[in-house]
């Protein structure tokens, strides 16, 4: 029946996230150790500013992705707790929309840093490339999670609640996030024309809960990067423009596999 079918749906959403995590975790890698050993105009890539720039960008939101959705695996295997189903019946949809729509662009990105190489098929960027938008369609578009958000606002209004209480566990931990989520409270108080704004909105709250779950469990040098570049900056932006003042070299050293070869 339909309790069964929607249970089910829960859990594939949930897999279409760890699988774009696993995604952009693999493309990460892959460009970290290529420009850990490819040297151009005099350097190795690494150490190049604007290769910085990219590499930390995209090793950022690899860690923001998975750390979401190791979140909502702790909230799956808790559903008995009332505080844990709330985030299961709304977050598990804005983790699937954000995560999966992230990873095509993560991929190409992952790809370019490689360069013409990363194109052929003898490595495992293609197939990482044509494979990203497989999540974001599957088990529900990316319209269809924005409206499931707005189901669960509107059905379970006390998973508004729930998301905030979450979200509030950084309150005080960086004045960007506090400032974020009290703007992002506000767009919440009034549900009228949310269908037409959902994108924006779920956008928002996605990475109000990503930023939230850094800055409790990630080294300072990655939660204030992403705070600042995700909800400080306005407007959209390529992977590649973190802001001034961002540790690039560290979050490249974080990320970057430990052995001198990929398995």
């Amino acid at each position: 029946g339909v309790r069964t079918i929607i249970e089910m749906v829960s859990m594939t959403r949930f897999d279409c996230m760890i699988g774009s995590s696993a995604g952009m975790r693999m493309a990460a890698s892959q460009a970290l150790h290529h420009c850990s050993v490819r040297s151009a105009f005099g350097k190795v890539l690494n150490q190049q500013p604007l290769m910085q720039n990219v590499l930390a960008d995209l090793a950022l939101e690899s860690e923001a992705a998975l750390t979401l959705t190791l979140r909502m695996a702790r909230a799956m295997d808790q559903r008995a707790d009332e505080h844990e189903d709330l985030l299961v019946r709304l977050v598990t949809a804005v983790g699937k929309y954000w995560i999966c729509k992230r990873t095509p662009n993560h991929a190409y990105e992952a790809m370019e840093c490689i360069g013409g190489s990363g194109v052929m098929e003898d490595s495992m960027l293609p197939r990482l490339y044509r494979e990203a938008p497989v999540n974001t369609i599957w088990e529900g578009s990316g319209n269809v999670q924005c409206l499931d958000v707005l189901r669960a606002l509107s059905k379970t209004p006390r998973v508004v609640d729930a998301f905030f209480a979450e979200v509030g566990q950084g309150r005080g931990e960086h004045k960007v996030l506090d400032q974020f989520v009290a703007r992002l409270a506000n767009e919440l108080k009034d549900l009228r024309g949310f269908e037409y704004r959902a994108r924006d909105v779920v956008d928002r709250m996605a990475i109000a809960l990503q930023a939230s779950l850094l800055v409790r469990h990630a080294p300072s040098f990655i939660s204030d990067a992403f705070c600042h570049s995700r909800l400080e900056q306005l407007g959209q932006h390529n992977y590649g423009s973190l802001p001034r003042g961002v540790d690039c070299a560290a979050i490249i050293a974080r990320a970057t596999p430990s052995s001198g070869k990929l398995d």
